[in-house]
């Protein structure tokens, strides 16, 4: 097996990757190794600046992967995992070292159901529990069901934190300003609202929204430049790659390029005056989960491109281009239900495979 500590990676993927399979690419063969295996409904990756790894599971665990192999980290607070809810994202801020902090999205219970919320706490020195568990935001509660939360979290340059969140199946809820249903949040690090949030002192409206007429936003990334952008589930048809803007309208549920799961139109049609149009779509939807917008560390030819995990196709769809367009389609047994797709620091590309419920490691 090749060394596997380039570019800072722990010495214990050594330990724990099993022999590598191949994946076909335009890039070559791509080398694909199991880090992790036998996880449950994992959702999320964050990387530690010591080489560890944080998974979340849905139904409420966090696993720290690293030399002494997978082990749990206590003390996450309660969350409702129901449904399409539970842990879902974790978020290691580019000042972990100094401060120990990361932030969660989840399914928080609240009267009647569940609403997507943003936790903060601090990791131990050991890794094994946190501490100081505190919900930093959460949305307006009234949307019951299991559907939609949403819930990527990315930390913008300035530090501040954009937070997705589904219209919870509550389509109208998505045009109302008045609810954070179907927005792009941004919010301080202690939940606090920035004052040049487009909608903050607005009458009637929530200051933490910085976009809205979203539909179910599961995948987010920043590109080179530090531009925004989102990945969101369609209804039949019109899954959307969306470059998010500062108090724009991206349409759900006015326009749309799918179609209701009974086979009716949606709103409008595909376009209204004062509504965004997205960046690309796919028709058929492939439920697209994580997003991932790569550096070209280790594949300089792949420098900008979007990678999106499919959840209903078990693939990776590579999308490049001004515009944007799906370029490339990379599948194998491994890319079962991709739930989420990252670069690691070295550049190597991870992804979490619901279906195999394992952590991939994939390299030239």
């Amino acid at each position: 097996m090749r060394d596997l500590i380039r570019g800072g990676v722990a010495s214990f993927l050594c330990v724990l990757a099993v022999e590598a399979a191949a994946l076909e690419s335009s890039a070559g063969e791509l080398q694909v190794e199991a880090v992790a295996e036998g996880l449950d409904e994992p959702w999320a990756i964050g990387f530690l600046p010591g080489g560890e790894i944080l998974v979340t599971e849905r139904a409420g665990r966090l696993l720290l992967i690293g030399e002494d192999g997978t082990q749990p980290v206590e003390g996450v607070g309660e969350v409702q995992a129901s449904g399409q809810g539970g842990l879902l994202d974790v978020l290691v801020p580019r000042d972990f070292e100094q401060t120990r902090e990361l932030f969660f999205s989840y399914a928080k219970p609240q009267q009647g159901g569940a609403g997507t919320a943003v936790a903060r706490a601090e990791l131990s020195p050991d890794g094994a529990r946190l501490s100081g568990w505190e919900v930093i935001f959460e949305m307006e509660p009234g949307s019951q069901g299991g559907r939609h939360f949403g819930s990527r979290i990315v930390e913008a340059p300035d530090g501040l934190l954009f937070v997705t969140v589904g219209e919870r199946g509550d389509r109208p809820a998505a045009q109302d300003l008045s609810r954070e249903n179907g927005s792009v949040v941004r919010i301080a690090r202690d939940g606090s609202v920035p004052s040049e949030n487009p909608f903050a002192g607005q009458e009637g409206a929530q200051p933490e929204i910085w976009s809205y007429g979203h539909r179910n936003p599961q995948g987010a990334a920043l590109d080179a430049d530090g531009q925004y952008w989102v990945v969101e589930h369609g209804a039949r048809g019109g899954d959307e790659v969306n470059r998010v803007d500062k108090g724009a309208n991206y349409g759900w549920p006015v326009i749309s390029y799918g179609v209701h799961y009974s086979g009716g139109q949606i709103g409008e049609g595909t376009h209204k005056e004062g509504m965004e149009q997205p960046a690309f779509y796919w028709d058929p939807s492939i439920a697209p989960s994580g997003m991932m917008i790569y550096s070209g560390k280790l594949w300089p030819e792949w420098e900008g491109d979007f990678f999106v995990g499919s959840l209903k196709f078990n693939l990776i769809s590579r999308l490049s281009g001004d515009p944007l367009e799906e370029v490339e389609r990379i599948e194998g047994p491994e890319t079962a239900r991709v739930r989420d797709i990252a670069e690691g620091p070295e550049g190597a590309i991870w992804f979490l495979s619901v279906g195999q419920g394992a952590l991939y490691r994939v390299t030239p």
